[in-house]
């Protein structure tokens, strides 16, 4: 995912920065940015495309023994920020986000692969904040959370040079 964000910045050299974690990318465009004329609907459409079809396309140099099984998609949106600040706070909401999220599926999938069902699994987080998750990991597979790689714990951030 991170290279095809990378295509996306190589074609449309107006990003500032790119802001990956989990399945999703977000892509900061510079405020004077005049690409297609500002018109939401044909970045939004340029730019997913793009990035599916990268990630299509060069999916076979990451993963050379290892066929798609089926065509990906990805949600896209188009949101206008008036403010720095305001760039800066969603950036950081999605970063949370990531935090949160991985937490989550890095406690679930370890549940799951020692035998748990789907269902137990969840039953078994349900109602946990992030300090029982903790000690879950630690206590029950040996894992310290802030060991694992921070892509995974606070998302990719890719800059224009």
């Amino acid at each position: 995912m991170s290279f095809a964000a990378a295509c996306v910045m190589k074609e449309f050299n107006e990003i500032v920065v790119s802001y990956g974690q989990s399945d999703e990318y977000s892509f900061v465009f510079h405020r004077s940015t005049n690409v297609y004329k500002r018109r939401a609907a044909k970045m939004l459409s340029n730019v997913n495309s793009l990035f599916t079809s990268s990630f299509v396309f060069y999916w076979s140099r990451w993963f050379e023994n290892e066929k798609l099984k089926y065509p990906p998609c990805f949600d896209a949106r188009i949101v206008l920020y008036p403010s720095d600040q305001n760039i800066k706070d969603y950036l950081s909401w999605r970063q949370a986000d990531v935090h949160i999220n991985n937490l989550y599926n890095t406690c679930f999938w370890n549940l799951v692969k020692k035998g748990l069902s789907n269902i137990e699994a969840e039953e078994k987080l349900r109602g946990t904040v992030s300090s029982d998750k903790n000690e879950l990991l630690f206590s029950e597979f040996g894992i310290n959370y802030n060991n694992l790689p921070a892509m995974y714990r606070k998302g990719t951030i890719l800059l224009t040079k």
